[in-house]
């Protein structure tokens, strides 16, 4: 009677070891996990990084040579076309528009006098003209009334190419004194600030200790990405395709974007095409010079397909009579569960109930798996 026990606790652990398929070798298999995705990510054909470039920067510079006597810009600073940044010493040049200015004034004087001996002498003349063809007057006295009407005449054409020098000069002093007036040559903002009030400021900075540039600024509205993409992918990226753009200073944004250019050289050292996408909603954090990631995509992506959801691969799952089930591992064995699916974004299912964020679920297997079969999951 005491043998029997052992026996029967014999049978109850093989029994156990049997129903739990430990003595059966376990079954290797791949694996996946049930993750929170976008719908761009089983859309995405094509993976490229590069930085937010504004397509239009400039460094504003002057014209002129000078001290900078006044700085009207900060970092960040929106500012229009047109609008003064900055104002190199220029109260010489005031000095000289001036002087000119007072020129004119002379000039005009000197003009309306010479008008107005040019028509007393036109009037001596008519009048000389009329005595001399009745013969009151000699010829002598004629030929004296032409010859000072003649030189009133050139006396008025002098006046008249003085003012016309004159009103020349005032252009160049115009002109002059607008070149120590640092403008915005379009609409921006100021991205850094390169001199201070009593720097010299130099055209390409040839003076030693000049500065060339007194700020830099961008047009944000023509900001995009730029990427490389391999010569071998390039198949992939068209113009007009759709592409979502991601930043790593926010990764928990998406911002929707298209294949703007893709620039027709190759740089052999890379073998890469340089390949520009825009942003199709501006967004004000997006930065120039950011680091970013962009997935060129299959197609452009709906409304509703911009939020996360719970996803799995199609090879994960099986159906039978319009039913979806997975086999979910649990430790070292694996458990089937049967599965709600919602949409699905081409290899890529979304999960509606039956599995949730973390699941470990069978991906492929030698071996047609049943629930229960012990596993050994391959890294």
């Amino acid at each position: 009677m005491w043998l029997a026990v052992p026996a029967v606790v014999l049978v109850s652990v093989i029994a156990y070891l049997a129903w739990h398929g430990y003595l059966v070798p376990a079954v290797d298999v791949q694996t996946a996990k049930v993750s929170l995705t976008y719908p761009s990510r089983p859309l995405t054909t094509l993976n490229a990084s590069g930085y937010v470039v504004a397509q239009r920067k400039a460094a504003v510079s002057s014209k002129a040579t000078g001290r900078l006597e006044k700085l009207y810009v900060e970092e960040g600073k929106r500012v229009k076309t047109g609008d003064v940044l900055g104002v190199l010493e220029n109260a010489d040049l005031k000095a000289t528009l001036e002087e000119a200015q007072a020129a004119l004034k002379v000039a005009h004087a000197a003009l309306r006098n010479a008008e107005a001996e040019l028509h007393d002498a036109t009037l001596n003349l008519n009048r000389q003209k009329s005595l001399r063809e009745s013969g009151a007057v000699s010829v002598q006295a004629f030929d004296t009334a032409e010859a000072r009407y003649k030189k009133a005449l050139a006396s008025e054409t002098s006046a008249r190419f003085g003012v016309n020098r004159v009103e020349a000069s005032i252009k160049v002093a115009e002109v002059n004194l607008e070149y120590s007036y640092i403008r915005a040559p379009f609409d921006g903002v100021i991205l850094t600030k390169n001199a201070d009030v009593g720097e010299v400021v130099a055209p390409f900075g040839a003076s030693t200790n000049s500065k060339a540039a007194v700020a830099t600024m961008a047009d944000m509205d023509s900001i995009m990405v730029e990427v490389d993409v391999a010569e071998s992918s390039l198949e992939k990226a068209k113009v007009g395709d759709a592409a979502e753009i991601r930043l790593d200073a926010y990764p928990a944004d998406r911002f929707p974007g298209t294949v703007h250019m893709i620039v027709p050289t190759a740089d052999r050292s890379k073998a890469t095409v340089l390949t520009k996408v825009k942003f199709d909603r501006l967004d004000p954090k997006v930065l120039p010079e950011m680091s970013a990631k962009v997935a060129f995509l299959s197609r452009p992506l709906k409304e509703d397909e911009h939020k996360p959801f719970l996803g799995i691969s199609a090879a994960c799952l099986k159906q039978k009579n319009g039913v979806y089930s997975a086999l979910k591992v649990n430790k070292d064995h694996v458990k089937s569960a049967t599965v709600e699916v919602g949409r699905k974004w081409n290899d890529t299912f979304e999960i509606l109930s039956g599995l949730k964020e973390g699941d470990v679920v069978v991906l492929s297997s030698a071996k047609d798996l049943k629930e229960g079969r012990r596993v050994n999951v391959k890294e």
